[in-house]
């Protein structure tokens, strides 16, 4: 089954479909600069519209990327509070588009 929004997947191989501010922040509070260095969310379809990834950074910190090629965006940024990451996410993904969702019945 596929996610109805978007996925998250981690290099450790985590995967949540649909994840809440509350996964995310628990799949970046598992991150380490070993062998779990970033995560992916991006919508569950070929060739999405938009992405955005966490990174661990060596010098400690996170680095941030949010790209959407609809709307010509590419930002990098860097965040030390992985609760204040997992907010600001959720609500820049709720602003995206979502072309393969179905839409809502009418009543």
């Amino acid at each position: 089954m596929r996610a109805e929004y978007y996925r998250a997947d981690s290099e450790n191989g985590d995967h949540i479909e649909d994840p809440s501010e509350d996964a995310l922040f628990m799949l970046f509070d598992d991150l380490n600069s070993t062998d779990n260095t970033f995560v992916v969310i991006q919508p569950d379809e070929d060739d999405p519209a938009w992405s955005t990834s966490v990174t661990v950074l060596d010098d400690g910190g996170y680095e941030v990327v949010r790209r959407d090629t609809t709307r010509r965006e590419h930002e990098v940024g860097t965040g030390t509070s992985i609760d204040r990451i997992a907010r600001d996410l959720t609500i820049w993904m709720a602003a995206r588009d979502f072309p393969e969702r179905a839409a809502p019945a009418e009543p």
